[in-house]
């Protein structure tokens, strides 16, 4: 559980929250336009979406492990390509290595693997898991500003990817090793009530949560995108950005922590409807704020719903469908979900075109999210069989 922790700490603050960070030095030092650049990132959060289901599958299959390990060294490799990009198709020859390794390393496989490993206390690790990933955007937007002010950008990219390919990787080799084993007998019925992903796909719940997550994915996705210019154009300086953001990791593991406590008096699903309300009513403060203490609001309130969501997310499946088939049916759900976080960053950066400003695309994000809400609020568990 620490090792994987780690992992993820440093997984989710790299390959996911870091690409804000490098927007505008990139566009400084190359002149690429904000949409070109939003295109590298959609490729990736495209191919992220295309390889999940056949992650969860080998995850099924026994292969964690691998899984895991490879991706790491993956999102390594990948970072040292983006460090030598000097031209458009290789920034997105990097993107497209960084997507395949975030389906290898995010949340959904961590969560696979504990599913299957530990079937009795998957709730408490996915729980503990995020717990610590909670703090990866806390690190990364001071770590990479520290980065950028030591050793420019292409530096900082290098200095990243060393860290995966030579830190990460071993540890997850090392924490997966072994032949996983159960810490209770799965009694004989278990597996025969559980569903498969051909049943699963029959079951209006599976379509009603797939698109809440689609929808809450891309809202979220755009706001990771364009944070940091969407701070900019309100006229604040960097440093009040990053006082702001830092708030996010604590907002989450503060929220994921009351989970841990009491959790276990409130039902998954009600805690989805009072999560998911969260990020709509988080985005429209950011579009109205004007203030410090407006902005830090945001942020709280984000944090809280984004982190507990991630919980929500983890625990529905099996809860809505077994455990035998997870990562498959996990996978297929995130995978329709994905591609459209994808389409995120590149769709709204061509929306900026259109709208006066960030404030427009922000209340217009908020209205997404209340259709991620309305969609979960008809998503019923769907029935066991024989009922």
């Amino acid at each position: 559980m620490a090792a994987l922790s780690a992992g993820q700490l440093l997984c989710w603050a790299a390959l996911y929250y870091g690409f804000s960070s490098f927007v505008l030095p990139m566009q400084r030092a190359m002149g690429w336009s904000k949409p070109a650049m939003m295109g590298a990132f959609t490729l990736g959060l495209a191919v992220w979406g295309a390889t999940t289901y056949a992650a969860g599958a080998a995850i099924d299959h026994g292969r964690g492990r691998a899984v895991m390990t490879l991706g790491a060294a993956l999102a390594g490799v990948g970072f040292l390509v983006w460090s030598l990009a000097a031209s458009l198709p290789l920034l997105y020859a990097a993107w497209a290595l960084l997507g395949a390794a975030m389906a290898m390393t995010l949340y959904e496989p961590a969560f696979n693997v504990l599913t299957k490993r530990f079937p009795a206390q998957y709730r408490e690790g996915i729980t503990t898991l995020t717990l610590v990933g909670g703090f990866a955007s806390t690190l990364s937007f001071p770590a990479i500003a520290a980065l950028l002010a030591w050793l420019d950008w292409r530096g900082a990219l290098a200095a990243i990817g060393a860290l995966l390919l030579l830190g990460v990787a071993p540890l997850h080799a090392w924490a997966l090793k072994g032949t996983p084993t159960a810490d209770t007998p799965k009694r004989a019925h278990d597996a025969a009530d559980d569903a498969t992903l051909h049943e699963a796909l029959r079951e209006r719940s599976f379509w009603l949560l797939t698109a809440t997550f689609t929808l809450y994915s891309f809202a979220v996705a755009a706001l990771w995108a364009h944070i940091m210019p969407a701070f900019a154009a309100k006229g604040l300086p960097e440093a009040t950005a990053l006082a702001v953001v830092v708030w996010f990791g604590p907002a989450q593991v503060a929220g994921r922590f009351a989970f841990l406590v009491f959790g276990r008096w409130v039902s998954v699903r009600a805690l989805g409807l009072i999560v998911l309300a969260g990020m709509p009513a988080a985005l429209a403060i950011f579009a109205l704020a004007e203030g410090t203490a407006s902005l830090i609001l945001f942020a709280l309130l984000f944090g809280l719903a984004n982190g507990l969501v991630t919980i929500v997310r983890g625990n529905l499946v099996p809860e809505y469908f077994g455990r035998e088939h997870v990562g498959r049916i996990g996978g297929a759900m995130s995978a329709i979900a994905l591609l459209s976080r994808a389409a995120a960053p590149l769709m709204t950066a061509w929306l900026l075109l259109a709208l006066p400003g960030y404030r427009e695309l922000l209340l217009g994000l908020a209205a997404v999210g209340v259709a991620a809400v309305l969609a979960f609020v008809f998503a019923k568990p769907p029935q066991a069989k024989g009922q």
